[in-house]
């Protein structure tokens, strides 16, 4: 799902956001701390973590309850701004 398709969705709802970057423990952190800024009720079980077949790289998804399309432009925003972040859809 991306931003645009946000447009379409009722708000609260449960939206999945992922994201890529190395495989170090700062961006693991970074991420973390970004999601909790915007959407502090977000569980830890929330997120889950998938290395890459040469474990160089790491993917995060983590299912938070959007309150609204600008807060999720917002995580967005931190997330592509971050330099530890290769991706985020």
């Amino acid at each position: 799902m991306s931003r645009q398709a946000s447009a379409a969705l009722d708000f609260p709802c449960a939206f999945p956001i992922k994201v890529m970057g190395a495989a170090i423990p700062e961006f693991e952190q970074r991420v973390a701390e970004i999601i909790t800024r915007h959407a502090p009720d977000t569980p830890a079980q929330a997120f889950t973590r998938r290395a890459s077949k040469g474990a160089r790289y790491l993917a995060i998804t983590v299912v938070i309850q959007a309150q609204s399309r600008a807060q999720l432009d917002a995580i967005y925003g931190e997330l592509t701004t971050c330099e530890l972040v290769a991706m985020a859809l």
